[in-house]
């Protein structure tokens, strides 16, 4: 258990939406910032809390929930059988525990346990059809996932039409999808020269692969997958041992058969974990431990399940690898927001697949908590495989003159003084003009998710800068030929690669060219919300703070910030230049008066699948409607999610016309 307790309700509801964001965070946006084991520690202590206090579980609350909300711009679907996630265990007793359970239930000793890899990739299910491949669908919620067959079908170990005889009219094929060690280095260094953030692991590449609109994008990503169950309702092999053999047959990629073994009893379990993990290094795949599953499929509906998982079925998770090594010096690197972010430079050391020779130490606060310095022995791991960290100090080997660090009062970069803002953690650059800055500003401008310039990645940004080429955004629009031509390995290709990536950005929709001009606080989803509220960039240049405050989704901080960009006048110039190269297209426009959300008052309970709150918000303000907090006689509808309040109750006791997402999805 971790080491914080939920003492009231209070604790247990900030528990409640400090796991939702770190699901966003895992899901939605594949970036985790805490590792799987400190995800399951917080989640365990939730599950404590709410077992005593069942009158006061959320209808929220994470540990009802089995995966990551649905995906807007994928069509959905039902899975045959729900997708389950397992329960996790990470000690010998937790697993002693399950097999107990498992005998108790039986009612019986003599049970066999299969034994697999736990591969650390993302669930996929897919439908075959007269053995044709006819769909394919993420674990979503459970019960609905994305259809992402497209992305699939670009697996190249992956049969479309399955081989055999006897083969069943309709099966579906669970696997995990994931990437091999090396192409994930290649992708992440590709990424890196092109200025985007880099992949955590191998598992989020995988899910962030799979959710990517375009099928060409997704093949070039080289995406592997290994399959472990089949179903259609009935029960066409006795046992999850003979199921890898089944699979096989029909031509499906299983594990290798070392990987997979049949076992009696835990000595024999752990025996198998003992073997695996002793050679995690050398798999060509990242794996976090191994999944234990009683063999007798026909024992699996006996057992049942619970909430979110199997009963019959536990993953048993290695700890997270960790190595030894010292820090040689502790620098500095400048964010494009002037944010100060210390580094510990290490001697290098492999750890979990890669070379590590440097980990963020975050803030001056983490440092001064784990008492980090120069010259250190230190632990450091990849939890759950995300970025390197440094986990504690072995004190018994510290220099005895080893220095306590200090944040610089000048910025390394450009010698400007060193704010640190009221309530904040972190140290930034006081000038604006720096040139680190100023070079992630331009990374971030041509990044993806906002002028998306291909081509123009963190390498080549440099060497412009560092020509004086580019000062400002708009100086890539004046590139030429012949200015480029001056750049060091830059041939007639390249030359034409980059002039065409930078000419294909000259129509940018209105959202992303908010996302480029790199606003303080400003990300993906305020960009959207921004886009469609103000339509184009003179009326969102004139907003008021009130007038900003009234969209939802944008608070005080937000606001401020956006009202001090568009005082500064050489942001206003900027623009102006950049709009001289540019053509913004607008957000569709719609003729509310037209539309059957016209000057109706909708109230939202309960959690949608399809969308956020902000979403359902704001296609409901496109339209012409509007929301309330609450339900009343003027209430028109009432959009109901999952697990409705009382809200819900309300609107059927008074008569009012209620929508489920489906409904909500056909009037929009």
């Amino acid at each position: 258990m971790s080491d914080r307790k939920i003492k009231n309700q209070k604790d247990y509801i900030n528990l409640v939406n400090e796991l939702i964001e770190h699901d966003k965070h895992y899901y939605k946006e594949t970036k985790p910032v805490i590792s799987d084991y400190e995800y399951d520690l917080l989640l365990k202590e939730l599950q404590a809390y709410e077992k005593l206090n069942p009158t006061q579980v959320l209808p929220n609350s994470p540990s009802l929930r089995i995966g990551e909300a649905l995906t807007k711009g994928f069509k959905h679907f039902e899975h045959i059988a729900p997708m389950l996630s397992l329960a996790n265990t990470y000690s010998k007793d937790e697993l002693k525990d399950f097999i107990k359970r498992i005998f108790k239930l039986l009612e019986k000793e003599d049970v066999k346990f299969c034994t697999e890899l736990k591969m650390d990739g993302t669930a996929i299910s897919i439908r075959y059809e007269k053995g044709k491949l006819t769909r394919a669908l993420t674990r979503g919620n459970g019960k609905v996932g994305d259809d992402v067959t497209s992305n699939v079908k670009t697996i190249k170990t992956l049969p479309l039409k399955l081989h055999g005889k006897d083969i069943p009219d309709l099966l579906e094929v669970r696997g995990e999808v994931f990437i091999h060690k090396n192409i994930f280095k290649k992708l992440n260094e590709k990424r890196e020269d092109e200025g985007l953030d880099v992949f955590a692991n191998p598992r989020n590449a995988a899910a962030g692969s799979l959710k990517l609109l375009d099928p060409k994008e997704v093949a070039k990503r080289n995406l592997d997958i290994i399959c472990y169950a089949a179903s259609n309702g009935e029960d066409f092999v006795s046992s999850q041992f003979e199921m890898h053999s089944f699979l096989k047959k029909l031509g499906l990629p299983i594990s290798h058969e070392n990987h997979f073994d049949l076992c009696k009893n835990i000595d024999e379990i752990l025996k198998f974990a003992n073997k695996i993990e002793s050679v995690r290094e050398k798999l060509s795949f990242e794996i976090d431990g191994i999944v234990i599953k009683v063999d007798d499929i026909s024992a699996h509906k006996k057992l049942g399940f619970t909430g979110k998982s199997p009963r019959y079925s536990v993953a048993y998770k290695f700890a997270s690898e960790q190595a030894v090594t010292t820090i040689k010096d502790i620098t500095i690197q400048v964010g494009r927001t002037g944010i100060l972010t210390p580094v510990a430079e290490l001697e290098p050391v492999f750890l979990a697949g890669s070379t590590i020779s440097r980990a963020t130490l975050h803030n001056i606060d983490e440092i001064n908590r784990k008492d980090i310095r120069i010259s250190d022995t230190v632990v450091i791991e990849k939890g759950g495989d995300v970025i390197p960290k440094v986990v504690s100090v072995n004190f018994n080997k510290r220099k005895k003159d080893a220095k306590k660090f200090q944040m610089p009062k000048k910025c390394p970069i450009c010698s400007s003084a060193v704010i640190k803002v009221e309530g904040e953690v972190a140290s930034r650059c006081s000038n604006p003009n720096c040139s680190a800055q100023k070079l992630r500003k331009f990374i971030y401008f041509a990044s993806k998710d906002a002028m998306d310039i291909e081509h123009l990645g963190i390498k080549v940004m440099q060497a412009l800068v560092e020509k004086n080429l580019v000062s400002s955004p708009s100086d890539i629009y004046t590139l030429s030929a012949e200015m480029l031509s001056d750049l060091e390995g830059f041939k007639e290709k390249s030359i034409n690669n980059l002039l065409d990536s930078i000419e294909k950005s000259k129509k940018c929709p209105f959202s992303r060219f908010i996302m480029a001009l790199g606003i303080k606080y400003v990300g993906k989803e305020t960009a959207d919300l921004l886009a469609i509220h103000a339509k184009d960039i003179q009326n969102l240049k004139k907003l008021s703070k009130d007038e900003l405050l009234n969209i939802e989704g944008i608070g005080e901080k937000v606001a401020g910030s956006i009202i001090d960009y568009f005082q500064d006048e050489n942001n206003l110039h900027e623009i102006d230049l950049l709009l001289s190269h540019i053509s913004l297209i607008k957000p569709k426009q719609i003729r509310k008066t037209d539309h059957a959300f016209f000057n109706k008052i909708f109230v939202l309970t309960g959690s949608l699948e399809n969308y956020t709150r902000t979403e359902a918000t704001n296609f409901i303000k496109e339209r012409g409607g509007k929301t309330s907090s609450s339900v009343s006689k003027n209430t028109d509808f009432v959009l109901v999610g999952s697990e409705p309040g009382s809200k819900y109750d309300k609107a059927k006791k008074n008569g009012i016309k209620i929508l489920d997402e489906n409904e909500f999805s056909s009037m929009l």
